[in-house]
């Protein structure tokens, strides 16, 4: 049994037929292994039925399920940004709401918490998508770490367990799925001790990801160079101009 508090949370965006499933088998998991637990959906706008959803979810679950709605749509970053606030808890983990993994495997991240780690990530065994898919994310993952010199074997794995007080230490700015890059670079350089493990992805019974489409890919490798710059660049060049200035 997990004995600290734990805030689990889901960003949600057209996904109503897979949130009943999902919320049912959260609680499941949470009641066995968590003494102390909250549940959040953030529905991101949806176009769909989602809103209807989780109101009836919301009857059956009571209290603790708790659902954030954003009006508009934020993207995936600004929906990542809304669980991060809302989550209460001592820990906070995080999945899709598209049911692309499995939150019954929460209690293998879970099992490697402990005083010493603050930041447990999945790492996906096999990727279950289409070949396509498969090669843009492999490559995206791989030009990701590479550009900001993340240790993480994959960053695109949103399957994360993480300390709260870690959390608020950092301060996240992206609305696209670079919001990711951002998290785990910004975690890495708090210089906590990080566990990672494998865990297991299915393929998206219910509608469509939002990342792989051409203008969505526009828009993140724009935020991503722009995170980028602002991460690594700029403070560098700030750095140079004080030595400058100070040698003057």
């Amino acid at each position: 049994m997990f004995e600290r508090s734990l805030s689990v949370f889901f960003p949600a965006y057209n996904d109503s037929p897979s949130l009943p499933g999902l919320v049912g088998k959260t609680f499941a998991v949470l009641e066995k292994n968590v003494a102390d637990y909250e549940v959040i959906v953030v529905n991101d706008g949806s176009a769909d039925d989602t809103g209807e959803v989780l109101n009836r979810l919301a009857a059956i679950h009571g209290p603790r399920l708790r659902i954030v709605t954003h009006e508009v749509n934020r993207g995936y970053g600004g929906a990542l940004r809304s669980g991060f606030e809302a989550a209460g808890k001592d820990f906070v983990f995080y999945t899709d709401g598209d049911g692309q993994y499995d939150v019954q495997e929460l209690p293998k991240l879970l099992a490697l918490m402990n005083d010493r780690v603050s930041f447990v990530n999945g790492y996906k065994l096999e990727r279950s998508d289409p070949w396509h898919r498969i090669f843009i994310g492999k490559t995206y993952n791989r030009f990701a770490r590479l550009l900001f010199g993340v240790h993480l074997r994959d960053i695109d794995c949103d399957f994360r367990l993480i300390r709260r007080s870690l959390l608020d230490l950092i301060e996240l700015e992206s609305t696209s799925g670079t919001v990711c890059v951002e998290l785990v670079r910004k975690l890495e350089l708090c210089g906590m001790e990080v566990a990672e493990v494998g865990v297991h992805h299915y393929p998206r019974l219910h509608g469509k990801s939002q990342f792989f489409r051409i203008k969505s890919l526009a828009e993140t490798f724009y935020q991503l160079f722009r995170l980028w710059w602002w991460l690594l660049v700029a403070p560098r060049l700030g750095m140079k101009r004080a030595d400058a200035h100070s040698n003057s």
